[in-house]
């Protein structure tokens, strides 16, 4: 149930978020009151800085696979299933419902500190690396991942506490693994009021059986971070990814990243549940 949405979520830092609360959290400043935060065309223009839109035009990847997730095959639901993903998760709907939340949230201060280190020549090379990864062939990604991380365990080789480091930046409180599961479980739930799975379990019920499964998802996403940062920067050399690291473990950076994270998995739940309520007019069943 959870390794095709694992691996594409962790194509580079910065997918991990506080999860239901912050997210609700978020929506809330974004749809009432004053913007607390940059205008529009500032916040696009800092989305394109830092590669974050190309990190919200990936979450459509997500998407190829989501039937897997519901214990069906894309081909269960005909010819309209290429058609609705593509439709729910347009490009442009998706960027700019994450502009909205970030023009409600995210603060000049923090936006400006940022986008120093991002708009540096470091910062654009990080950018383009993590760019590119997110549209890596998985396999390949994966493969020449895991043997990098295997050369460098031979060698003893530095690079690699350097590469845990950048991970535990993006992550110190280890919360990757519930926000993981926070998205299947509205996925599944949205599924269910659809009429496209019928769910043996309540709400509760589900949420215990992820709860269960969670260490070994804890495991499998330690084990895909490793890999994907190796395979990612592996064109950089150790004293720059040192400098990654420090400017993510700044408080500043924090901040922002948490409220990207948040972002970026909010928009990847809200799509879910759309393209759940797509679904529900092809019409599968399965009981699970």
């Amino acid at each position: 149930m959870t390794s095709w949405l694992s691996k594409r979520l962790l194509l580079r830092p910065g997918a991990l978020p506080r999860c239901a609360l912050l997210w609700a959290a978020l929506l809330w400043l974004a749809l009432a009151g004053p913007s607390l935060a940059a205008d529009r065309p500032r916040i696009e223009g800092f989305l394109e800085t830092t590669g974050f839109d190309v990190a919200i035009e990936s979450i459509a990847l997500s998407a190829e696979n989501a039937p897997e997730m519901l214990g069906l095959e894309a081909a269960d639901f005909g010819a309209g299933w290429r058609l609705a993903a593509r439709q729910v998760f347009d490009a442009e709907t998706m960027r700019n419902r994450a502009v909205t939340i970030l023009e409600a949230t995210l603060d000049d201060a923090f936006l400006n500190h940022a986008e120093r280190f991002y708009a540096s020549d470091l910062g654009q090379r990080l950018v383009a690396a993590e760019n590119s990864a997110h549209f890596a062939e998985d396999a390949d990604k994966s493969g020449l991942g895991q043997d990098l991380v295997a050369q460098y365990l031979r060698d003893a080789d530095p690079r690699l506490d350097l590469l845990r480091r950048l991970n535990h930046a993006i992550d110190p409180n280890d919360i990757g693994p519930e926000a993981v599961q926070e998205v299947q479980l509205r996925f599944l739930l949205a599924a269910a009021f659809a009429e496209v799975i019928t769910l043996k379990v309540d709400e509760e019920g589900l949420r215990a059986m992820l709860r269960e499964s969670r260490p070994a998802l804890r495991r499998d996403l330690a084990t895909a971070g490793l890999a994907n940062a190796a395979y990612t920067y592996q064109d950089f050399s150790e004293a720059e990814l040192r400098a990654y690291a420090e400017a993510l473990e700044h408080p500043d950076m924090q901040v922002v990243y948490e409220l990207m994270n948040a972002v970026h998995f909010e928009v990847m739940s809200n799509r879910f549940e759309a393209l759940a309520a797509r679904l529900g007019a092809l019409q599968p069943e399965l009981e699970l």
